[in-house]
């Protein structure tokens, strides 16, 4: 309460940006640096579509270390990890990776997640950098106290990046003795790669296309290191650097969600169309008791679709959907050129009778209403070579 007299206190000084240990290296590459959820990150080097071009085409790098890494250690980890992700992670390999979710008791999204085993008791959880803080106060908070288990944040001793597109293999095999051919989709080994020991190399990326992820020691040196290394390895195949604006039309092209626009603690699993990584059947996990009451109630009443623009305009983020005779009827999570396809795409939710119809809507583009279709997701599928 403030007293007669008093003047009004300062406001608090906004908290640091945080930053990879790459930050220098992208701002001598003149990249474009955003706020990304309390990340200074960048958002694009030479331009957004030469990147997603030269993903789709060629190599692309990308710098993830903002992405947030979970371990879980002991006898209990996987009866641990099991309560608290969708999917079953009883069923990976020693090397196997898996797309799955947190989920509340709701049934809708805490985090999509990518779990790794790295023995019968370790597994590796990453988690998206915006919510990693909440994603591990969730996870103490549903399995702390469990036996047999240690759960740490390791988030800030890991530097991760991303190489994607159909020369990504020829450009890390150069720095690495590592056969990486033989590593299959969302498989993962260690190697040294750059002369840097013990990196994690998994096989999987969030671009569509074919690609690598490394996990190394975080510190500055090494993060250049390999940064540069990958540049220099890549130059014949006119690798890019790459931001997250390209990140983000490369995954929206793909199909593939991004939190707090086509999953989140509002969206259900049944609703998301991610049955797919849901494993009912399982045994208990935060969540399952929800889903088989959407489930014995019919499923869901609203679906994620797939619109392609059929007149001109851009679905942006938000903008509302409609019937053919105008009636507001959900709206667009998701939407924007895409520049390998050469037109407009987005994602919306939409009453489920509207998805199984598989009838053009409406797009309250501004002051403009714009036809668009429902199409397949995803909205491009790479061609293995």
């Amino acid at each position: 309460m403030q007293l007669p007299g008093q003047s009004n206190p300062d406001p608090p000084p906004p908290s640091p940006l945080k930053k990879t240990p790459l930050n220098a290296a992208h701002r001598a590459l003149k990249a474009k640096m955003v706020d990304f959820g309390g990340w200074e990150m960048p958002v694009e080097y030479a331009g957004l579509i030469a990147e997603h071009i030269a993903v789709r085409t060629g190599v692309g790098l990308f710098d993830v270390s903002h992405m947030g890494e979970i371990q879980f250690r002991g006898p209990g980890a996987l009866a641990a990890v099991e309560h608290i992700t969708m999917n079953e992670a009883a069923r990976l390999k020693d090397g196997q990776a898996q797309y799955s979710a947190l989920l509340t008791p709701e049934g809708t999204f805490v985090d999509d997640i990518l779990v790794h085993r790295l023995s019968p008791n370790d597994y590796l959880l990453v988690v998206n950098a915006g919510t990693t803080e909440k994603d591990y106060a969730w996870i103490r908070k549903q399995v702390g106290a469990w036996p047999g288990i240690h759960i740490s944040d390791y988030s800030g001793y890991y530097s991760q990046l991303a190489v994607q597109g159909p020369r990504a293999l020829e450009t890390l095999q150069k720095l690495t003795k590592v056969d990486l051919a033989a590593i299959r989709s969302y498989w993962f080994t260690w190697g040294e790669v750059a002369g840097v020991p013990h990196v994690l190399i998994a096989r999987s990326g969030y671009t569509g296309e074919d690609g690598f992820e490394l996990y190394f020691p975080s510190d500055i040196a090494t993060s250049e290191k390999v940064w540069n290394a990958l540049l220099e390895a890549g130059a014949e195949f006119r690798i890019r650097p790459c931001g997250l604006g390209a990140r983000n039309t490369l995954r929206l092209e793909a199909g593939l969600p991004l939190y707090g626009h086509e999953i989140s603690e509002s969206i259900n699993v049944f609703e998301a169309g991610h049955e797919r990584w849901l494993k009912l059947d399982k045994g208990d996990f935060v969540g399952r008791e929800a889903l088989l009451a959407v489930q014995a109630a019919g499923g869901a009443k609203r679906r994620l679709v797939a619109l392609e623009m059929v007149e001109r305009g851009i679905a942006r983020d938000s903008y509302s959907v409609l019937d053919l005779a105008g009636n507001e009827i959900g709206a667009v999570t998701s939407g924007s050129p895409a520049p390998l396809l050469k037109t407009n795409i987005a994602f919306a939710f939409v009453p489920a009778a509207v998805a199984a119809s598989g009838a053009d809507v409406l797009v309250q583009v501004r002051a403009n209403r714009v036809r668009a279709k429902q199409v397949p997701a995803p909205f491009y599928k790479r061609v293995k070579r």
